[in-house]
């Protein structure tokens, strides 16, 4: 099932907030998906007010038992959600829990069998 998609636009100001966090819990509502991308490219310059934004609308989808997934997010936006403590999965990158495909974790001689 490929997920919603929701562009946001250039710089979104505190009133838009609201809607947008309403589009993604329609958006997980309506598609029956528990993902939502969120297309982070035309945001405009990084701060604390696209933190914010990003923030809560990853508390709405959480709300509705989803989440959200970042597409082409700046380097420096991204730098911002590490720094703050969000982190967010991003298209394209493999989940931090899971091995990439054909990655095998080596094995010293003499290591214990688990």
């Amino acid at each position: 099932m490929t997920p919603p998609v929701l562009v946001l636009p250039g710089p979104v100001t505190r009133d838009e907030v609201r809607g947008l966090s309403d589009d993604v819990r329609a958006l997980l509502h309506g598609s029956g998906a528990r993902v939502v991308v969120c297309d982070v490219a035309g945001l405009g310059p990084p701060g604390l007010a696209a933190v914010d934004l990003l923030g809560r609308l990853q508390l709405a989808a959480r709300r509705t038992g989803g989440r959200i997934r970042l597409r082409d997010p700046d380097p420096a936006l991204r730098a911002l959600l590490d720094l703050v403590g969000l982190g967010f999965e991003v298209e394209g990158e493999v989940e931090e829990r899971e091995p990439a495909l054909g990655v095998e974790e080596a094995v010293e001689p003499g290591d214990p069998a688990v």
